[in-house]
């Protein structure tokens, strides 16, 4: 059922942090209780669901978002901007790009791992199948436009959805799953679905099925001022206007604005009239979407790191401020380092293989120390021995021009997201209003 404020445990008025408090020494977690107290105070203070303009940087969105965002850390991404963003084509094009999920979250994402983004593109057609067909066009435009250069390569287009079962390129593919392109396939404009009999049929881009499905264009990116690669993905919201006015959702979902820092102030006039779309109830509908992925990555398919997020943002919104600052405050262990550990390794591995002059191999090797150095960090005993030795023989077979050890790399993620796992959930039960939320969540069915 919905959070209720009746549900929250008695604590006293003065110091709704005590009983948290004691949670996180219990834990080892640094939690300053007087800046604590400041940050609910400024969160309470700002009740509804407005919008906040940074005047500075000219970047927006929901207060809640906003209280996160780093708009000086925009800097260092803005050539990651020119890589991932969708030009206006005015007027038939208009976008609005944002920072996303964890990335939006600059402030408390000691270690962020991605470079998430998410874009609305609206587009004014005479019908329905010309928006996607318009769509279809933008997206393979600017993945062609971006196949590589110097420190980024396009790995990855989602398309369409399959409409039968099969095999694309040896993997088997079920209808309602996702068409992925590889490069080469965006390029052609084709790609090749063997079905069951050993028959091939073309998937053309143009008339793929179920288009738009998830729209999604990834790609690796070098981050310099970090020293880090990452993988930039941009999430397509796509919306179409008819002639008439009325605004359509083209893959049939208006995605809310809860999660989203957005890039350019011209663009609040767009986003302003999407979001007057939205229900009375998006609110709620979001919160409910967040607690069933809640449920998934406690229950389903454990992945506590990821509860984590999730967990942070229905605690903002729901006003339960106090569990918001420890789960906020947890971000910053050195143990999460492991989280961006699991994510760049798979990164690095696949731009050394990416063929080129994309990535340099002393800047992928400088990537390996960063990571050999947070391990050191993050763990101890046979744990830290054994992820150490595996990254420098990792290492050393980048720095010999060798194709990385898959197994290495598969068995080094593994071991880094297990001890996040467990560290969240270790961490995220030690509080009692937090434990006996979690096995509120854990009740309902799946």
């Amino acid at each position: 059922m919905p959070y209720d404020r009746g549900m929250e445990p008695s604590a006293a008025p003065d110091d709704p942090l005590q009983s948290i408090l004691e949670s996180a020494q219990r834990m080892g977690v640094e939690l300053d209780r007087d800046e604590a107290l400041r940050w609910i105070a400024a969160m309470g203070a700002e009740s509804g669901g407005g919008v906040q303009l940074d005047i500075q940087s000219g970047v927006f969105g929901h207060r809640v978002t906003m209280a996160d965002s780093d708009p000086e850390g925009l800097t260092r991404l803005r050539h990651v901007i020119a890589v991932v963003g969708i030009p206006d084509a005015p007027p038939e094009v208009m976008t609005a790009l944002a920072l996303s999920g964890s990335a939006a979250q600059g402030r408390i994402q000691r270690f962020p791992a991605d470079c998430d983004f998410f874009e609305r593109v609206h587009i004014r057609a005479a019908t329905r199948e010309a928006a996607i067909d318009r769509l279809g066009g933008v997206l393979r435009d600017k993945a062609l436009a971006t196949v590589s250069g110097v420190g980024y390569r396009l790995w990855e287009v989602k398309w369409g959805t399959h409409d039968r079962a099969g095999t694309v390129r040896g993997e088997a593919v079920v209808p309602g799953h996702w068409i992925s392109w590889t490069p080469q396939e965006v390029v052609a404009g084709t790609q090749d679905l063997t079905l069951s009999d050993g028959s091939v049929v073309a998937i053309e881009w143009g008339s793929a099925p179920g288009r738009p499905g998830w729209a999604k264009l990834d790609w690796v990116v070098a981050d310099p001022p970090r020293g880090l690669l990452s993988y930039a993905s941009n999430v397509i919201d796509p919306t179409w206007e008819a002639p008439d006015g009325e605004i359509v959702p083209l893959d049939g979902f208006l995605d809310p604005y809860f999660q989203e820092v957005y890039l350019e102030a011209e663009s609040i006039p767009l986003f302003t009239r999407l979001v007057k779309e939205l229900s009375a109830d998006s609110v709620a509908d979001y919160v409910a979407q967040l607690e069933g992925e809640v449920h998934r990555y406690t229950v389903e398919s454990p992945n506590h790191g990821k509860a984590a997020r999730r967990l942070y943002n229905v605690f903002r919104l729901t006003g339960r401020y106090p569990e918001a600052a420890y789960v906020r405050e947890l971000f910053d262990e050195p143990v999460t380092a492991l989280y961006r550990l699991a994510a760049l390794l798979q990164t690095i591995a696949d731009a050394s293989t990416a063929g080129g002059e994309s990535f340099d191999r002393e800047h992928l090797l400088a990537q390996v120390d960063l990571l050999i150095v947070s391990a050191i960090a993050a763990l101890d005993g046979p744990e830290e021995a054994a992820m150490v030795d595996r990254l420098t023989r990792f290492r050393e077979a980048l720095a010999d021009g060798e194709p990385a050890h898959q197994a290495l790399v598969d068995e080094s993620r593994k071991e880094a997201m297990e001890e996040v796992d467990a560290y969240f959930r270790r961490t995220l039960r030690a509080v009692p209003s937090i434990d006996a939320y979690l096995d509120e969540i854990a009740s309902r069915p799946a």
